[in-house]
């Protein structure tokens, strides 16, 4: 069976290894140009959305990021609230507004707040949240940036009204990392996690892959071939500093951090074949987790450190198991179909997403852990990557639509997808940072 890719043979995508023992072909994908802005396109419609509303930021007229639209952005991709035209009129944070008009648009939530200059060139952003329909103020937040941080700002006043609201932790300061690659040249890109303020924080001319976020929020782990063979390098973000974790004898793949930071189990053939292996944070020998004569790659934690799943095809087939998290036996997860890989769990455990084949494409799947059940949220054919959103609400994966590249998030039901790239050249390979402060 063949398989297109967005990767060329230069260009392995973390599941390379796993394709070519399943036979999978790996075609060429000219390049595209250079990298574009990200644009927000939000599609579908959710069952129960809380339509809110919020004003013009007073203050914000003439600054380079406008305040409540951001917010206003946040909480639509989130997939739970639904927007509503704000009443014609001035607000801040310090009016009481006569909730009837708001009412009578069937607002349930109103945001309203300002953006002032400070004397030393600073800003001050507030917010103020209402409850319109009994009409109780929810409180209040603020913050003091310079311009370059509005947006992260808007971010964080996101997670408060979001919060309030739904009683679930915002992710929307939080990052993602992505790999974008334009003609030869790969960059390690980190961004917000609307995919704005993107910056490389690595260039290479060869191929990097699998970018796994430690759970400090401050290193990031990833594959690099600038030694004409897959190493493991760890970078800290805020220094710009690498470090080299892994370059043992043959292959050294598809990193994964545990949750308590002590380790990366990675992806070795230094038995001959693939397997799994424990290796130091701060380097050192690594240890040997899974047993097989087969390729077992692609490791994935469970949120409380415990299990370990990953993708083997020990049974004749690409397909997920669970292990201990030192190893000992494995348990096969998934049994639809004979392709499923790159395994992601939920945060709180409840769930697991995945790629798997079908009718000649790879769509992302999630499967309910306890009973099984599993759901295709995608409608599309060449999706990867999958990655929680630190808070377990939203799933970012990277696919292709209509023809260009994507990355996307979804909904746990699949029913509303936000796309959060469309840009020339190839971005591939997503994963989205923990809840931690920024650096």
């Amino acid at each position: 069976m063949h398989h297109q890719t967005r990767s060329d043979a230069s260009s392995p995508s973390r599941r390379t290894l796993l394709k070519q023992a399943a036979t999978a072909s790996l075609l060429t994908v000219p390049a595209l140009e250079a990298l574009a802005q990200f644009r927000v396109e939000v599609t579908g419609v959710g069952m129960k959305q809380i339509p809110f509303s919020i004003a013009p930021f007073s203050g914000n007229e003439g600054l380079s990021q406008d305040v409540a639209a951001i917010i206003q952005a946040d909480l639509e991709r989130s997939g739970e609230f639904r927007f509503v035209p704000p009443v014609a009129g001035g607000f801040d944070e310090t009016s009481r507004p006569d909730m009837v008009p708001w009412r009578e648009r069937s607002t349930d939530a109103l945001v309203v707040g300002s953006v002032k200059r400070l004397a030393d060139g600073r800003f001050d952003i507030t917010a103020r949240l209402w409850d319109v329909v009994r009409g109780v103020n929810l409180g209040g937040m603020g913050f003091t940036v310079d311009e370059r941080g509005l947006r992260i700002g808007a971010h964080r006043t996101s997670d408060f009204v979001y919060e309030k609201l739904t009683g679930v932790k915002g992710v929307f300061s939080t990052r993602i990392a992505y790999v974008a690659k334009n003609g030869r040249n790969y960059q390690l890109r980190i961004a917000d996690a609307d995919g704005e303020n993107s910056a490389s924080i690595f260039n290479s001319n060869q191929s990097i892959i699998s970018p796994a976020w430690a759970p400090d929020g401050r290193n990031v782990a990833y594959v690099s071939f600038e030694a004409r063979k897959p190493v493991i390098r760890t970078q800290n973000i805020g220094a710009q500093t690498r470090r080299l974790l892994a370059s043992f004898r043959g292959s050294n793949s598809a990193p994964a951090w545990s949750p308590d930071g002590n380790s990366v189990v990675a992806t070795l053939s230094l038995s001959g074949n693939s397997q799994l292996y424990s290796i130091p944070a701060g380097g050192g020998s690594p240890r040997r987790l899974s047993q097989s004569s087969d390729i077992d790659t692609e490791p994935a934690f469970s949120g409380d450190g415990s299990s370990i799943y990953f993708v083997s095809n020990r049974g004749g087939s690409a397909q997920i198991y669970r292990m201990g998290a030192n190893g000992g036996a494995a348990q096969r997860i998934t049994f639809g179909g004979n392709y499923n890989v790159s395994p992601t769990i939920s945060p709180d455990g409840k769930y697991m997403a995945f790629i798997s084949r079908v009718s000649g494409g790879d769509r992302l799947h999630l499967m309910d852990l306890a009973s099984g059940n599993v759901t295709a949220l995608t409608n599309t054919s060449d999706d990867e990557s999958p990655s929680f959103a630190p808070n377990g609400r939203l799933i970012m994966y990277a696919t292709r639509v209509q023809g260009r590249e994507a990355l996307m998030t979804t909904t746990l039901d699949g029913r509303i997808r936000t796309q959060l790239a469309r840009a020339s050249g190839d971005i591939f390979e997503p994963a989205w940072g923990p809840f931690t402060s920024r650096v």
